[in-house]
């Protein structure tokens, strides 16, 4: 269900946390989760979105490719910014991971906060809710 490339130093503890999230609000298709520096996630983003800077969290959803399959999509999280972001609000490099999960799935299902009427931000709620995760990102940039 969940496919993880590391390609930080920084080891995670707490991986089945992911995996049940990928099961339960990746609707059982298969993800690839791919952790990365600042350099990298800055170039992807760059690339695809066209913004030179670098960012928490990128999805790339397949059917945005016209490729429907039982892979949903990819998503990039940048483990540096992910470690500041997780001191800053007061929880763990894992909640915090979990927390843009969450957030990149809903992007791969076709959720988007920046141009929807609130929906990414209620379902991002519920889950993070279901899993008793700290504040949502959705919700803790709009206080």
């Amino acid at each position: 269900m969940l496919d993880i490339d590391n390609q930080t130093l920084v080891k995670l503890s707490n991986l089945e946390k992911l995996e049940e999230i990928a099961l339960v609000v990746g609707q059982q298709r298969n993800i690839e989760l791919i952790f990365v520096d600042e350099k990298t996630i800055q170039e992807i983003n760059k690339m695809h979105r066209n913004q030179n800077k670098p960012t928490d969290v990128l999805s790339f959803p397949l059917d945005d490719m016209g490729v429907i399959d039982f892979l949903l999509g990819s998503i990039v999280i940048c483990i540096p910014i992910a470690e500041k972001m997780a001191i800053k609000y007061g929880h763990t490099l894992e909640e915090e991971v979990a927390l843009l999960f969450i957030h990149g799935i809903l992007h791969l299902q076709g959720y988007d906060h920046e141009i929807d009427q609130g929906e990414h931000r209620e379902a991002e709620k519920k889950w993070v809710e279901y899993f008793k995760l700290p504040s949502s990102l959705i919700v803790r940039t709009m206080e």
